[in-house]
Parts: structure tokens; C-alpha cells; sequence
């Protein structure tokens, strides 16, 4: 069966926007550090919110590629290339139930939907507790939950069933980010950081709950076997501080937020989407094999808008944290970036062992490079994430 295909013009590059300084009220005697930043294009470090911790939870069920085609009794040699070369070792999965006979019976929407609501909030609340585990913080310390997930929908939302899991104070703020895809993590992000900076010293959290097996269909076209052969199940939770604190915090980890921008490929909409399908009579993924080329070509123009007026030249990024999205897309991104491996190595290490996690998959990287204790203070950070729309976000950030 041929892979469906959807025409993607290529859009008209157009001139990287310059980004003004962000508007900051004025002071009598401005410190040095404020007016190096000013000269940068960046806001003053001192009010930006910084990470100061993160947490990554799995199911406890990992699968090779082969696990998989063997579970499904996968034997189209085409549906069988594109999982074992994908350069994707193990997933985290929570894979239909065995019937009797040992085969995989397929689930209906309603039950994906429970299993959605069961992991993401148990996945959720794991990745929670060891995000405040490193940082030191505790229950009653948190003014601010954002809850990111794509794979089910939930009413009320995933924010208040983990504060009851949690047994966060109800009185917490909360905002849920649903269906935004692989890229909501950066915009939950800059959301997040935004309410730090207006409530300075008090910790917001942001946590990504991702079941991607809930979002499976199998009936082996080729279009649902791309989708299945790259997705995995995860959570990612990130603790986000701005100004002083008069709380017992370890010495911050993270770098400082400087600034976001964004940009959306409005003439490939439809290239990556997730909607209803009539005839599986579930929502099913859709993926354009052209995706990782557009996404590519169109990574430059917001690099370059994120950089505009900062002085910063991309060689001057020590780290970069791309979306696992996929074997061609991380490839056509760092050849239209001019990244080596050694700058995409979390990247291509987290999608190896834990596949696509959708918008948690660059904090999994952000947890690697911490590990590998590779970055100094000073050092430039630029975060991406890609995903439907088609859209690419960015973030500044600084250790």
C-alpha cells in the first residue's frame, strides 16, 4: 500500500524578525549586569526564571523493535524496515492485553482513553515526586501546576487529577495544555516561566505526561505503522524559579529562561495532525513522510529570530536540546543548523532508548546533559521542539 502523501508547498523564507529587548521598568542606577544584557538584546538575568530541577518516569515494561513486531505478528517486510531502522533500541510501552491464545487483542477508544488517564496521571505523578526529590521542595512549596499531555482527553483535566493524586493544596494555580502535540512542552514552558517571573520566589512545576500506546491503531497500513514503530510512553516534570527564595533549595542545577520564539509552517497544517479516523473508529495519528524535510528547512528562521539582537551566533551555543522526533527529522535539523553529532548526542541517545516521547522528550535530554555534567557556567542553551502544525519552538537559556 502506498504511504499517503499531502502536498507541502514551500513557503517563501521570509526575513528573520528582529525581537526588540523585552520592555523593563526603569531603574535609578542601572547594575553592570543589567546593562550587559540590555547591550545583548536579553532580559536582565537576575528577573529571568531558571530550572531548578527535573524528573523523568516510565512504565516499567520496556520493548525492543523486534519485542513489538513479534507481539503483532508483523511480517510485511516494508512495515518491518521501518521499525528496524529507526534507530530506536527500546520503548516504555503499555501494549494491549493477551488473550488466551497469546495474541494482543486491539483496544476500543474507550479503553485507550482509560489506559491514557491511568498512565499519564501515574507517570505523572512519578516524574513529580522526583523532579521535587532533586530540588528539595515539597508538596506545600509549589503555587503553580501546568500539566501538558496530547494522547487522550481528559474533563476535569490531568492538573486536577494529580493535585488530588498528590494531594497538591487545591488553592494551586493550574493550567492544562492539551493537544498541542510534541512541541507543547516549550510553550507550557515559556507559560510557566511567565508566572514565575510574576510571583518571584515561589516554585511553579510543569510536568509532560505522554501515553503514547493509547494512541495507537493497528490495521497495518503503512501510515499507522510509521506512527507505531517511533512513539514511546514517558513523563517529564520541570521545577521553574524566579528571584529569591527564602526556601532551603540545593545550588540551582539549571540554567536561566531568557527568552522564547516560535514559528508555525501554516502551509503544512495538515501534515502532522491527530483526529478522529472514521474507519479504525479511534483517533489516529497522521504523519507526512515529507515532515522531517519541511521542519528542517524551516529551522533556521527560528533560530535566527531567537538569536536576533543578542549578539549570539549559533557557534556560540554550547548545547543543544532538539526534539526526538525521529531519525530524519533530528538529521534534516542539524544539517540545516550545521550540528555535529557530538551537539545532537542527548537527542539521538533519548530517542535510542526511549523512542519519541512527544513533548516531554527534551526534558529526558536536559536530564542527560545535567548527568553528563557537561555544561559550565556561561555556557548558551537552545531548547527546540517540534510538532503539528507544523510548528518549531525555541528557547534561550543561560547557566
Amino acid at each position: 500500500m502506498d504511504v499517503p502523501m499531502t502536498t507541502i508547498p514551500t513557503p517563501a523564507v521570509p526575513t528573520p524578525a528582529i525581537l526588540p529587548p523585552p520592555a523593563t521598568a526603569p531603574a535609578a542606577v542601572a547594575s553592570p549586569a543589567r546593562n550587559a544584557a540590555a547591550r545583548r538584546g536579553l532580559p536582565p538575568e537576575a528577573d529571568a526564571a531558571r530550572i531548578i530541577g527535573v524528573g523523568t518516569a516510565v512504565p516499567a515494561e520496556s520493548y525492543s523493535q523486534q519485542d513489538i513486531l513479534d507481539a503483532f505478528g508483523v511480517e510485511d517486510p516494508r512495515i518491518r524496515s521501518i521499525f528496524l531502522n529507526s534507530a530506536i533500541d527500546r520503548r516504555h510501552l503499555t501494549l494491549p492485553p493477551l488473550r488466551p491464545d497469546g495474541t494482543r487483542a486491539l483496544e476500543d477508544q474507550g479503553q485507550l482513553l482509560a489506559k491514557h488517564k491511568a498512565q499519564a496521571v501515574d507517570m505523572g505523578v512519578r516524574a513529580i515526586e522526583e523532579c521535587l526529590k532533586r530540588t528539595g521542595l515539597d508538596l506545600a512549596d509549589i503555587g503553580y501546576l501546568c500539566c501538558v499531555t496530547t494522547t487522550g482527553f481528559l474533563t476535569p483535566g490531568l492538573s486536577a487529577l494529580i493535585i488530588r493524586e498528590l494531594g497538591i493544596d487545591p488553592h494551586s494555580s493550574r493550567l492544562d495544555v492539551v493537544g498541542m502535540g510534541c512541541n507543547a512542552g516549550l510553550n507550557a514552558l515559556n507559560a510557566v516561566a511567565g508566572w514565575a517571573r510574576a510571583h518571584p520566589g515561589q516554585p511553579a512545576l510543569m510536568v509532560c505526561a505522554e501515553a503514547c500506546s493509547a494512541a495507537y491503531v493497528f490495521d497495518g497500513t503503512m501510515r499507522t505503522s510509521v506512527v507505531n514503530s517511533l512513539f514511546g510512553d514517558g513523563a517529564a516534570a520541570v521545577a521553574v524559579l524566579a528571584g529569591e527564595s527564602d526556601l532551603p533549595l540545593p545550588r540551582a542545577e539549571g540554567p536561566r529562561l531568557l527568552r522564547f520564539a516560535s514559528y508555525i509552517i501554516t502551509d503544512a497544517l495538515e501534515a502532522m495532525r491527530y483526529d478522529w479516523d472514521s474507519a479504525q473508529d479511534r483517533f489516529s495519528f497522521f504523519l507526512d513522510p515529507a515532515v522531517p524535510y519541511v521542519v528542517g528547512a524551516h529551522a533556521e528562521i527560528v533560530v535566527d529570530r531567537l538569536l536576533a539582537g543578542t549578539g549570539l551566533r549559533r557557534s556560540d551555543i554550547a548545547h543543544w536540546l532538539v526534539h526526538s522526533g525521529g531519525k530524519k527529522v533530528i538529521d534534516a535539523v542539524g544539517v540545516n543548523l550545521g550540528l555535529t553529532r557530538h551537539d545532537v548526542r542527548h537527542t539521538t541517545s533519548v530517542l535510542r532508548d526511549f523512542g519519541n516521547l512527544s513533548s516531554g522528550s527534551f526534558l529526558f535530554s536536559y536530564r542527560r546533559l545535567l548527568e553528563e555534567r557537561a555544561a559550565e557556567p556561561g555556557d548558551y542553551c537552545v531548547l527546540m521542539t517540534m510538532g503539528p502544525g507544523s510548528t518549531i519552538e525555541t528557547a534561550l537559556a543561560r547557566w
